[in-house]
């Protein structure tokens, strides 16, 4: 069982900006707005105020189709909350009133890898798994370091007690692409050079520079997390990168799409501080992104 998630987001400010330059190559979204959220990384308070924000979006707009809002991968690890923001998202598949496409990414993998193989995973338990089963309840802080080569199964066995079966479900069903209009939406990126319709799951879960600083042009504008460098999200003519680390700098980041426009919509906790190179966008009200 998990606490449950706290609902105040007062100490989180919404940031809105639509994007100078209309999109070259991306001007479809087959007839409807479409969102993507970048890396949550168990960080629940800037999750809730920023899905606030995206559904008074919604009701702000003239939509004809429903809206559609794609995850981009890694919920879980890092922050503190990835118990909370599990069940957050499990209860938006069930309820929201628009589509919604959560996709896999490495950190789901290297969860549900653990699950399975814990002896095989030391590594992730040792950094980035410590929190997330810390948010169900079952702490490391006990555990001498060296002995958790040992102690991995009990581990393991304690986290399975404590997760709801709907979460390891869920977490095993997430899918690795979704493609709309002219985007393709994926966790890490996309291997240049390799069809869309012959990607290796490996790369759309692992890749990095061979992705970041490739200038190849793929069927499609790939709009991808995984990899970040600042609270500002990346706008190229091949890719869009909406990582911006949240569980360091406290910025959760999403882009809207409709047609060629592109905007964005930023859950940026207080009292963080600056932690890197800082990003504010003009402000525009909630219907005018």
């Amino acid at each position: 069982m998990t606490e449950d998630p706290p609902i105040s987001t007062t100490n989180v400010e919404i940031l809105r900006w639509l994007h100078a330059t209309p999109s070259e190559r991306a001007t479809s979204t087959d007839g409807r707005i479409v969102y993507a959220v970048g890396d949550i990384h168990g960080c629940y308070v800037q999750l809730a105020a920023l899905l606030e924000a995206i559904v008074a979006d919604v009701e702000a707009a003239d939509v004809g189709l429903p809206p559609l809002l794609v995850f981009c991968g890694d919920y879980v690890d890092r922050g503190p909350q990835s118990a909370n923001v599990l069940t957050a998202l499990i209860w938006l598949a069930r309820h929201a009133a628009l589509d919604v496409v959560f996709l896999r990414g490495n950190h789901e993998v290297m969860l549900l890898d653990f699950v399975e193989h814990p002896e095989q995973n030391l590594a992730w338990l040792q950094r980035d798994g410590e929190s997330t089963l810390s948010s169900y309840g079952v702490p490391l802080a006990d555990i001498v370091p060296s002995a958790l080569d040992e102690e991995c199964f009990r581990l393991r066995d304690r986290l399975l007690d404590r997760m709801p079966a709907s979460h390891l479900e869920w977490l095993r069903e997430l899918p690795v692409t979704h493609m709309c209009g002219d985007y393709v939406f994926v966790h890490a990126g996309l291997k240049p050079g390799v069809p869309l319709s012959k990607q290796d799951e490996e790369d759309c879960l692992w890749i990095g520079k061979d992705f970041l600083q490739a200038d190849y042009r793929f069927e499609k504008v790939v709009v991808h997390g995984h990899s970040w460098s600042s609270e500002a999200p990346v706008v190229t003519a091949n890719r869009i990168g909406i990582d911006t680390g949240a569980y360091a700098t406290g910025v959760l980041s999403a882009v809207r799409f409709e047609g060629p426009r592109i905007a964005f919509l930023q859950a940026r906790l207080r009292g963080m501080g600056e932690t890197t190179v800082a990003f504010r966008g003009p402000q525009t009200s909630p219907g005018g992104l």
